[in-house]
């Protein structure tokens, strides 16, 4: 057997280390995690960062799969550039984002995406408040695009909604 040249095998093994170490420093969110939450992938994340051009502000992606008690699926995904979000007048937004300020039609929306889809399914549900309450909400989330009558007393959250809808939810959950 052959003498082990120390000095190099001792270079060889810190070399080692280091590398180690600087792999697992490159592995580690870029979040801290909370103690004692499980640590995130950010697996959509470094996406992302691949796609994105280096010097800009960045980028927002939101994406889903969503299937409904209804049967329906939807996979879904859209973003923006950081720039583009700054720079657009929010204020174009609000009658979209307002739609939503109300807990009855938050209450219709989650009725509409369950399957109730008629005007005399969801008037049947005292929760909603009165025929003309009922009427009401549902022309505020129809003026804004949170839902669209595909036949005359029929309501539905169109597709392309779904997901954005389900995003803004998850936003506002405290």
């Amino acid at each position: 057997m052959e003498p082990i040249d120390s000095p190099s095998l001792e270079n060889r093994v810190t070399e080692l280390e280091r590398r180690v170490t600087e792999l697992i420093n490159e592995a580690r969110p870029s979040t801290p995690t909370p103690p004692g939450a499980r640590p995130i992938d950010f697996w959509a994340l470094d996406g992302l960062r691949a796609r994105v051009d280096k010097g800009s502000a960045g980028a927002v992606v939101y994406t889903g799969t969503v299937d409904l008690p209804t049967g329906e699926h939807y996979d879904w995904q859209f973003g923006n550039t950081v720039e583009d979000l700054l720079e657009a007048d929010w204020s174009d937004w609000a009658s979209t984002l307002g739609a939503l300020g109300h807990p009855v039609r938050l209450l219709l929306l989650r009725r509409v995406l369950a399957g109730r889809r008629t005007t005399a399914e969801l008037g049947s549900d005292e929760a909603l408040g009165t025929t003309g309450q009922l009427y009401h909400h549902l022309r505020q989330l129809v003026n804004a695009g949170w839902l669209h009558s595909s036949a005359r007393g029929q309501y539905a959250v169109p597709g392309e909604r779904v997901v954005p809808l389900l995003v803004v939810l998850s936003g506002a959950k405290p």
